[in-house]
């Protein structure tokens, strides 16, 4: 018997389809090592230069005080992380460091605030950050919290190109992570986003001591969305002092890999990023997860609040494994 006949899908594996069963994603996770890494590098080369990787840059422009309990995020004003709550940043400063991103070889810009749910206004300041980030050629990214249909059309207006949104984990263990927002807010705000037109940026974290059906049931869940998010992180816990987290049991390398490649396999056109925890991987799991089909890095000092390998420790990486920039 074929591994594509012990998979047993609705479809050859490499096309586009939007009804996964948590069956078969499971039976993704359960292959071989070397059966699913060849599966994921194959679908890879099938919809992406496997040479590419896309570089893009996150930045805080509101950081900390937020009013949610994400049991991960030392941005929660529940928890003493040590992080302090600051007021959104200024238009100019924002796109200094959008000049600087730019310069540095990033063709996307990431702003991140710590808000459950912006207020008009601050919806108004974020879209002059925007107009004035694609005015520099970069595209644009936004993670704010929670949407408004209303506030998704201003965003879109502005130029907004993506709207990051993760669901975070599977929906039966959301509760264990977050009781501040449900998991149909998430969705209703994939909606809006969608709705709008603009790109939906949506994945993950593991190694919040989740199980694998846990993470099954997460690739599950956004493969089988209306249409894949075009962009989808796979983060890896940072664990921070002060944060519910700390001090659980890491996931191991391969397990995250393993997550990686399953990713690759169900949503084939999306690109997948290789997001937080990477100050922690080695070089060797970070080589294998862009063999498992991961064509997407931040750079730069931090992940919003977290560290995050200096550029030049990338670039270094990136030309070992023989990768380059992917051009806008």
């Amino acid at each position: 018997m074929s591994l594509a006949e012990s998979l047993s899908p609705r479809a050859p594996l490499g096309l586009v389809r939007n009804d996964w069963t948590r069956e078969e994603i499971r039976a993704l996770f359960a292959l071989p090592f070397p059966d699913l890494m060849f599966e994921a590098q194959r679908i890879h080369r099938m919809h992406f230069d496997p040479g590419e990787v896309q570089i893009s840059t996150l930045l805080s422009i509101k950081t900390g005080g937020c009013p949610e309990d994400c049991a991960y995020c030392p941005q929660s004003a529940k928890y003493d992380t040590g992080v302090k709550a600051e007021k959104l940043m200024s238009v100019p400063a924002v796109l200094a460091e959008a000049r600087a991103a730019k310069a540095g070889g990033a063709s996307r810009f990431c702003m991140g605030a710590a808000w459950r749910e912006p207020k008009d206004r601050d919806v108004e300041n974020v879209c002059a950050m925007i107009e004035g980030v694609k005015a520099l050629g970069l595209e644009t990214c936004a993670t704010l919290g929670m949407l408004t249909r209303k506030q998704a059309q201003r965003l879109k207006q502005s130029g907004l190109d993506y709207y990051n949104h993760n669901l975070d984990t599977s929906p039966e263990f959301y509760g264990e992570i977050i009781t501040t927002r449900t998991y149909r807010d998430r969705l209703d705000t994939l909606d809006a986003v969608r709705e709008a037109g603009i790109n939906v940026c949506c994945g993950g974290i593991v190694g919040m001591g989740e199980g694998t059906e846990d993470r099954v049931g997460m690739i599950a869940t956004l493969a089988s969305l209306p249409v894949h998010p075009e962009s989808v992180p796979i983060n890896m816990l940072v664990q921070v002092e002060g944060t519910p987290l700390m001090g659980g049991t890491k996931l191991e390398p391969l397990e995250f890999v393993r997550t990686i490649a399953v990713a690759r396999i169900a949503m084939p056109k999306s690109v997948v990023r290789l997001s937080a925890g990477r100050e922690d991987m080695s070089e060797e799991t970070q080589a294998l997860c862009f063999l498992a089909g991961a064509n997407s890095i931040f750079y730069g000092p931090k992940l919003l609040t977290t560290p995050n390998p200096g550029r030049d420790r990338d670039m270094a990486l990136l030309d070992k494994l023989g990768l380059r920039p992917m051009e806008r």
